[in-house]
């Protein structure tokens, strides 16, 4: 059956009406003219009682109840979206509804209600829409309508209203040219096509929930050096570009070497050129391996045989050579403070520019070797201020951090000046405190601070304030802290100065930063003094002794 049914409501549009909606007054005009308004104050109710309500009480109600207008399998506005659908709807695009431009045909205003109008909906012409600007959706297909005719309303249980167009699903495309209005077709998969936004007259639904979004990573920024002179001379790690000359000999054999060893110095003589490439070219921990073998194998202490069979200063090297890095520290402090006087040079060079491991392997070999306590020969053999350093040095308590605290860098520069330069005499004590408990990285720090309190170097301040040999060991601690190699370039350069040479010494250091940082030292000689290490050594030495030195420096 038809909707409405046959003598209920006329189609629509009318077929006698000149438009819809049709002028006040009319018949069947909306709202009737009987009525002030929508809903009627007299009877709020819906649908209202008055035969003239919308729809007339003699049809069988709208929506129909069996079907129910919007349809159930559709909905109008279908419960996802609304009207006009966010994405195409209708009016087709237009940022909303009244629309800004006059597409063709429809009402500028949109429908006013109770507000008479002279223009027509849908218009007049049977050729509608006229205007070629309207959406190229295509005209109904064969057989169709579109406005409908009288009558087009769709019979009971159809998808809808025939000419209406059925809204689409949230995100679906708008029709193509051969899906047709008032007909439901299942719209086939496109692309989702972004489009403005609209105005909705539905129900508001709950706003959907934020997409998650990727975490935006700055790119990185070009490292700059942003830190302060203090800090970035802090941060430089001496220690990490030390190399020695000697490295463990590959492949060792303990046996072999002792056969070596043996050979050379049985019988008449010693071949000393042997003994030299075995003893220089093995690590000091691979030596004390050949020391153990030998007396297994042979039953004799090699100590002993190579101190019979050497002389002079090729046996001071060998012999230095042969004992551990500590032991050797040891026997050196010992000599330095046995018998008549001290040589304060030697307890500086070892004491001040050891770290706190070999402090601590120094105090173990001092006293295993010599049976006495090493601090207390330091306290008998010295005094005063330097004798309160060589106890702090003794402690082997230095800080170890590799970090740089610039308030405190800043703090104990301040101290350093107020101990020093900026008071009356000198308060010794204070700059003790200092440079025997902070790290080398913090000293650093500490002595760019000072220079800018102070506008002079801290060298040239403990020149100033101090004096003999505490005066030497604040500045060996200054100067290891800054560049230990340097230190050591210098004390070399001093031991072939003038007319001879301190055999001691170079055997000392040499033997001592064999492993630990010659090549260093030998490229600070090269830079500071305008001078090759190897070749002033070969120079200044001679015989078996030159040989032994100049194979441990080694040849660039």
């Amino acid at each position: 059956m038809s909707y409405p049914p046959s003598g209920g409501y006329p189609g629509y549009p009318p077929t006698n009406a000149p438009g819809y909606p049709p002028a006040v007054g009319q018949p069947q005009a909306y709202p009737p003219s009987n009525a002030p308004g929508y809903p009627p104050a007299q009877n709020p109710a819906y649908p209202p009682s008055n035969p003239a309500a919308y729809p007339p009480s003699a049809t069988p109600g709208y929506p129909p109840s069996n079907t129910g207008y919007p349809p159930a399998n559709t909905g109008y506005p279908p419960a996802n979206t609304g009207y006009p659908p966010a994405n195409t709807g209708y009016p087709p695009s237009n940022p909303g509804y009244p629309q800004q431009a006059n597409p063709a045909g429809y009402p500028s205003t949109g429908y006013q209600p109770n507000v008479p109008s002279s223009a027509t909906y849908p218009s007049t012409n049977p050729n509608y829409p006229a205007d070629s600007n309207y959406p190229s959706q295509g005209y109904p297909a064969t057989g169709q309508q579109y406005p409908p005719s009288e009558g087009a309303y769709g019979p009971p249980g159809s998808s809808g209203i025939t000419g209406i167009p059925v809204p689409q699903p949230t995100g679906a495309p708008p029709p193509t040219g051969q899906q047709l209005y008032g007909t439901a077709q299942a719209a086939a998969p496109q692309p989702v096509v972004p489009q403005p936004m609209q105005q909705s007259y539905a129900a508001p639904q709950a706003a959907a929930a934020p997409q998650p979004m990727a975490p935006q990573t700055a790119p990185p920024a070009q490292k700059t050096n942003v830190n302060p002179p203090a800090a970035a001379m802090a941060k430089m790690s001496i220690a990490d570009k030390k190399k020695g000359t000697i490295v463990p000999f590959q492949p060792f054999n303990a046996e072999a070497d002792s056969e070596v060893l043996r050979k050379a110095m049985k019988g008449f003589g010693c071949d000393e050129k042997a003994v030299i490439a075995i003893l220089v070219n093995r690590s000091n921990s691979q030596r004390q391996e050949i020391k153990t073998t030998y007396k297994v194998l042979f039953g004799k202490d090699l100590v002993k045989d190579l101190k019979s069979e050497l002389s002079g200063n090729l046996e001071k090297t060998i012999l230095a050579l042969m004992n551990p890095p500590s032991l050797e520290d040891a026997k050196r402090l010992r000599s330095a403070m046995k018998g008549l006087g001290t040589d304060e040079d030697i307890l500086i060079e070892i004491l001040c520019t050891r770290t706190n491991e070999e402090i601590r392997e120094i105090r173990e070999a001092y006293k295993k070797e010599f049976k006495r306590d090493l601090e207390k020969d330091c306290v008998s053999e010295t005094s005063g201020h330097f004798k309160r350093l060589l106890v702090s040095m003794c402690q082997g308590n230095r800080s170890e951090s590799t970090s740089v605290d610039a308030e405190k860098a800043r703090k104990d520069a301040s101290d350093l000046y107020q101990a020093g330069e900026k008071k009356w005499g000198t308060d010794e004590s204070r700059f003790n405190a200092i440079l025997s408990m902070r790290s080398f990285p913090q000293l650093r720090a500490t002595f760019d601070e000072y220079t800018k309190i102070a506008q002079r170097d801290i060298l040239n301040s403990i020149d100033r304030e101090m004096s003999g040999d505490l005066k030497r060991g604040f500045k060996t601690i200054v100067r290891c802290a800054r560049n230990s190699a340097e230190y050591f370039a210098d004390r070399l350069h001093s031991a072939m100065k003038g007319i001879g040479s301190d055999e001691d010494t170079l055997i000392r250091i040499i033997v001592s930063r064999s492993e630990i940082d010659l090549s260093n030292i030998k490229a600070e000689y090269a830079k500071v003094h305008k001078k090759n290490l190897y070749k002033r050594i070969e120079s200044e030495t001679s015989g078996d002794f030159k040989r032994v030195l100049l194979k441990i420096v080694k040849q660039d």
